[in-house]
């Protein structure tokens, strides 16, 4: 079995992954206009209820433009990301998928002892590499020592 190749991509601002943002925080605030509207009483619960959603569109705003250009690097048993901001890069994570849109990945990249990072790696910011980084990210990490005889591992143990 082959081991997936070392790839570099960039990373930054994805309009889809702003697209679904924008989708998902148009959907609940359409919600919570519904529910203003259905219940009558204009009292504390439905204040919080707008304070929060507008609270989340501000932090959404700031989130997105705090994204910056960066490089997605794997070298074949760890990931590194490396951009404008030295404090926020990453030496020797894990990837792990949590959405796959096909074009649009959503993937966290987690180093020991430090807090998890999300990117979103788009198809359209480097279409040739594509296959190469889906490789990657979804190839199993090489095991610490290879399996030594791996045929006798299934043979009972009172065999001759």
């Amino acid at each position: 079995m082959h081991s997936a190749p070392s790839v570099t991509y960039p990373v930054g601002r994805s309009r889809g992954a702003t697209r679904i943002l924008v989708v998902l925080w148009t959907l609940g605030a359409c919600c919570a206009g519904a529910s203003c509207y259905l219940f009558d009483s204009a009292g504390w619960r439905q204040l919080l209820l707008v304070l929060s959603v507008v609270f989340s569109g501000v932090a959404a705003g700031f989130g997105l433009r705090r994204d910056g250009a960066a490089t997605l690097h794997f070298d074949g048993l760890y990931w590194s990301l490396t951009g404008a901001d030295p404090t926020r890069g990453v030496r020797a994570a894990r990837a792990t998928v949590a959405l796959d849109f096909q074009s649009l990945m959503l993937v966290r990249l987690s180093e020991p002892g430090r807090a998890s990072r999300w990117v979103w790696l788009e198809q359209r910011s480097m279409p040739e590499r594509w296959r190469d980084v889906r490789r990657a990210v979804y190839s199993r990490a090489p095991a610490a020592e290879p399996a030594s005889d791996p045929w006798r591992a299934t043979a009972p143990a009172d065999a001759p």
